[in-house]
């Protein structure tokens, strides 16, 4: 795998749709959250899914991500990883405010093709984010929910529990860097 920062995130804006939408339908409609939403569309109604994320994930791509970085397969994307640290001007309601500042890097968008699960993608996917944060002098931090599944996934790889917010969970990285 390849891992590769997009300059134009919104030119993939299709292709991730789709592959979000592959997430969604693996995870039973776990991931992503759809939290602002009473009813959630079905996991196989792509036309549904579509309607209430693009707007999101084109605020995401457009705004929201500082750096967005994909993981590629055979031309095809089969993970991927956002970067936010430029957090305080930004509408980002998931954010606690005292997080929105100039030490704080979210890792963001983090996940990886259902085919391609279990096979160290998303462990490369996420070494790659916590170190660029410390390039950029940067805390990693993810915020997500207690009940899925990437929780206890976090925990493993050296994240600790530091607040809960709202209805998510904030973690912060506590391990050790490793050179990639």
């Amino acid at each position: 795998m390849e891992i590769v920062k997009m300059g134009n995130p919104l030119s993939l804006k299709n292709e991730l749709l789709s592959f979000v939408f592959r997430v969604y339908r693996d995870t039973n409609g776990a991931y992503p959250a759809l939290e602002w939403l009473e009813n959630k569309p079905s996991i196989d109604d792509f036309e549904g899914f579509k309607k209430v994320y693009e707007p999101f994930l084109e605020f995401r791509l457009g705004e929201e991500f500082d750096e967005l970085y994909v993981g590629m397969k055979d031309g095809k994307v089969i993970g991927t990883v956002a970067l936010v640290y430029n957090l305080e001007d930004k509408d980002v309601w998931w954010v606690p405010e005292e997080l929105k500042n100039e030490k704080t890097g979210l890792i963001e968008f983090f996940m990886v093709d259902p085919v391609y699960k279990g096979k160290g993608y998303g462990s490369r996917l996420l070494e790659f984010a916590i170190n660029r944060l410390g390039e950029l002098g940067k805390d990693a931090y993810v915020i997500t929910l207690p009940n899925l599944e990437a929780y206890s996934y976090y925990l493993r790889k050296g994240f600790e529990k530091v607040m809960d917010y709202k209805e998510f969970v904030v973690l912060k990285y506590k391990g050790q860097r490793r050179k990639l």
